[in-house]
C-alpha cells in the first residue's frame, strides 16, 4: 500500500466538484481535505497495484511464450524466405 510521510509538504490545489456533493460530504466531516487525501490515496495505491498486476500477467505471459518457443519452435521457421 502507498504510503505518504505525515510531514509531506502539502499545496493549495484548485478542484471543480459537484457542489451539492460536497455540502453533503461537510455533514460527514469536519476535514474536508484530510478525507479527499485519504480517498485519493487509497484511489492511487489500488492504480499502482491494478498496474503492477497487469505488469506481472503480462510478464508471465511472455514467460511462457518463450518456454513453448524454446520446447516446440517458431512456425515461421519453416517457412523462412531467407
Amino acid at each position: 500500500m502507498l504510503t505518504i510521510a505525515a510531514s509531506a509538504r502539502k499545496r493549495p490545489v484548485n478542484l471543480t466538484l459537484n457542489e451539492t456533493l460536497v455540502a453533503q460530504a461537510k455533514t460527514y466531516t469536519s476535514n474536508l481535505s484530510a478525507t479527499m487525501e485519504l480517498l485519493l490515496t487509497e484511489f492511487v495505491a489500488s492504480q499502482q497495484q491494478a498496474q503492477s498486476s497487469h505488469r506481472q500477467l503480462a510478464d508471465t505471459c511472455a514467460a511462457d511464450w518463450n518456454a513453448v518457443h524454446a520446447a516446440v519452435g517458431s512456425f515461421a521457421d519453416e517457412h523462412s524466405t531467407l
